[in-house]
């Protein structure tokens, strides 16, 4: 069996779960690492080569984004016109169609495929909300995440200029209301009510309640557990009153780099263009046969 072979850009929190989920799947090798500094190599990075940029590293099947959201498109432009399949976690809801019809454009023109947002939320829940609205088409879901840290909220303040180290918690409300728990670490010389106006006004938490608190010690605070608790109330048919609930509890980017591991593996058995989870097969993630994973699931 020929091995997909996949490279890791960018090897922050979730780089780091994804070489581990690459290493126990055995229908996958890694092809390399890709970081801003090739020369700076952990240990646990010896044994593979490590560049900073993906040209320089040998038939690579897919890459897996795992940088920051807003540079996404970056890079995923730049790696699809190449010829090479990319998947990510972009993260911004809102944001997500036009991505979708942007980098579609892209990866059928060059014979790649792109799968977006493929986290766990969105990514996974979005299956699960799909699933609910199949089963019960008229009603409302409610998606309450937390409480845990948000690590695209996270991200998102410490490229607030004056922030020295942040941590972002979601906490539910309920209904899926949010209220968003910031600590920072504040550079000297910098204003902490304009640092924290910065942050409350940026796309990431301009429509939820947002609490920024200065620390001494953002590392002291962190927890990369989080969670999600969904409520689908709904009508099946003409029946009234169909209430499903789907909930866990989470390592954030453990399960981030898993499910971008899978998204990996279903995209080499899709057409050129650009995908959400909701529109690929969910066998497609799963390795194995397919004829023993259906007697095994169905």
């Amino acid at each position: 069996m020929k091995k997909i072979r996949a490279a890791i850009v960018g090897y922050g929190n979730i780089g780091r779960y994804v070489l581990d989920a690459l290493q126990v799947a055995p229908d996958f090798e890694v092809a390399g690492i890709v970081r801003r500094d090739a020369a700076d190599i952990p240990d646990e990075l010896k044994r593979f080569p490590v560049v900073s940029d993906i040209a320089c590293l040998k038939e690579v099947d897919v890459a897996i984004l795992c940088t920051p959201t807003r540079s996404v498109e970056t890079y995923a432009s730049k790696i699809l016109k190449m010829g090479i399949n990319t998947v990510d976690s972009f993260d911004i809801h809102t944001e997500i169609s036009g991505l979708h019809e942007r980098l579609g454009e892209i990866a059928k023109k060059y014979n790649s495929v792109s799968i977006i947002s493929a986290g766990w939320d969105p990514g996974s829940d979005s299956m699960v909300r799909a699933l609910l609205e199949a089963c019960a088409p008229k009603g409302i879901t409610y998606t309450n995440f937390g409480p845990g840290m948000s690590m695209g909220h996270t991200v998102a303040v410490k490229a607030i200029e004056g922030v020295k180290a942040a941590l972002s918690m979601t906490i539910p409300v309920g209904t899926g209301i949010h209220r968003r728990m910031v600590y920072i670490e504040l550079k000297e010389g910098y204003d902490f009510k304009r640092v924290a106006e910065a942050i409350k006004t940026d796309p990431y938490f301009e429509h939820d309640e947002t609490h920024v608190m200065q620390v001494d010690s953002v590392d002291a605070l962190k927890d990369m557990g989080h969670g999600v608790n969904l409520i689908r109330k709904g009508v099946s048919g003409k029946t009234q009153n169909q209430l499903f609930e789907f909930g866990m509890k989470i390592n954030n980017p453990a399960l981030t780099g898993q499910i971008l591991v899978a998204t990996a593996r279903a995209s080499v058995l899709q057409r050129p263009g650009c995908y959400t989870l909701i529109e690929i097969p969910v066998i497609d993630l799963l390795y194995g046969d397919r004829k023993e994973l259906i007697k095994h699931l169905v």
